[in-house]
């Protein structure tokens, strides 16, 4: 119920004379409503206004400093940080020429550091206490699927360019890998592109870097060097240390040199297999962590520089392991020269030998014998 104050209508000065009752309290009811009517309206025109107005015009209340200071944005409120670039692609790796290549690949039996005795040599032209224990020449196709593997005996007696007659793996010792390199040359009347120098420990270093090898071990053997490893016929997987003497060993056979120089290739496709498995030579990446890594072991020929090798890395990465031909040097049978056990050169098989590499039929000749 809702109760006036007593006096004048405050709408106007009341008319003259007596009203009845019920007419007045009529009247000021409708007064009330009209009042509350317009109060209603300007309500809802008030509220309309508001809603009305865009969002950012309706501000919130600023928080104190004390607030501000230590507040923290909510999750949604988070501007999440820029997604970091991707790293540039590798640089490509050139393709190498569609030409065979014929590489000198040279085991140094230096316990010391093959590579510094072949720079003094180079340097000074004097000699350095250490011989090729193995002397490979890799003949590697244009189509670079394969690869071909000529054991050259180091024993074997040959012409040394400017020196003349000595076992071969002299001319290591008398005139570093240059001589080398020239008396391989003139024996099989070939180009070498490139040679490969590799001593004792960078091979134990580099083998040891691979997490070995496996080798397929022919026979039953134990190494008459350093710790006297015993071999067993079948898959041996091989440290830098078991693989060296793998490698070395020629007293436990009967043929001694010649079973060596079998054995040499076979660790040579076994390092080959270990670097090929998985089509590691196809990741442009691996191939130069490979090369960076053994820039510690090998010793290469002015020009066959880190790129160079990566680019004859790279053309490899189609090689098939199992197509890898190998054969031995031929030979004429052993004797004694000035007193040395030497093996004599076959100079008819050499021959037949280094016109297959010039005329590419190495893969037929190596197939017939």
């Amino acid at each position: 119920m809702v109760s006036t104050p007593s006096g004048p209508d405050p709408i106007g000065p009341a008319p003259s004379g007596p009203e009845p009752a019920a007419p007045a309290a009529l009247k000021r009811r409708r007064v009330i409503a009209a009042v509350l009517t317009l109060v209603l309206v300007a309500v809802v025109a008030v509220a309309a206004l508001l809603f009305s107005r865009p969002a950012v015009e309706v501000a919130a209340p600023a928080p104190a400093a004390s607030d501000t200071a230590t507040a923290t944005p909510t999750p949604s409120e988070t501007t999440p940080p820029p997604a970091p670039a991707p790293p540039p692609p590798p640089e490509p790796i050139a393709e190498l020429p569609a030409a065979p290549m014929n590489i000198l690949v040279i085991g140094s039996d230096s316990r010391a550091n093959a590579r510094e005795q072949a720079a003094h040599t180079a340097a000074t032209g004097e000699s350095q206490d250490h011989r090729s224990d193995s002397l490979m020449v890799v003949h590697v196709p244009a189509d670079r699927r394969a690869l071909y593997v000529i054991s050259i005996m180091r024993d074997l007696w040959v012409e040394i360019p400017g020196y003349g007659g000595s076992k071969v793996n002299a001319s290591l010792e008398i005139g570093g890998i240059d001589l080398t390199a020239r008396t391989v040359e003139s024996l099989l009347g070939i180009h070498l592109d490139h040679t490969l120098m590799i001593d004792f420990n960078g091979f134990r270093a580099l083998t040891d870097g691979l997490g070995g090898v496996d080798v397929n071990v022919p026979f039953p053997f134990q190494s008459t060097h350093d710790t006297g490893h015993l071999f067993s016929a079948g898959v041996n997987h091989l440290d830098g240390q078991s693989a060296l003497e793998f490698s070395r060993e020629r007293y436990a056979f009967t043929d001694g040199d010649f079973q060596r120089v079998q054995n040499q290739r076979i660790m040579l496709q076994a390092i080959l297999a270990r670097l090929t498995v998985g089509g590691a030579l196809n990741d442009v990446t691996a191939v130069r962590a490979l090369v960076d890594f053994a820039a510690c072991c090998l010793t290469v020929n002015k020009g066959f520089d880190p790129v160079q090798v990566a680019i004859l890395a790279y053309s490899l990465r189609n090689l098939d392991v199992n197509a890898i031909g190998t054969m031995t040097l031929p030979t004429a049978g052993v004797g004694t020269v000035a007193g040395q056990s030497v093996v004599f050169p076959d100079y008819g098989g050499i021959n037949a030998v280094a016109a297959a590499l010039r005329d590419g039929r190495i893969g037929d000749y190596a197939a017939g014998h």
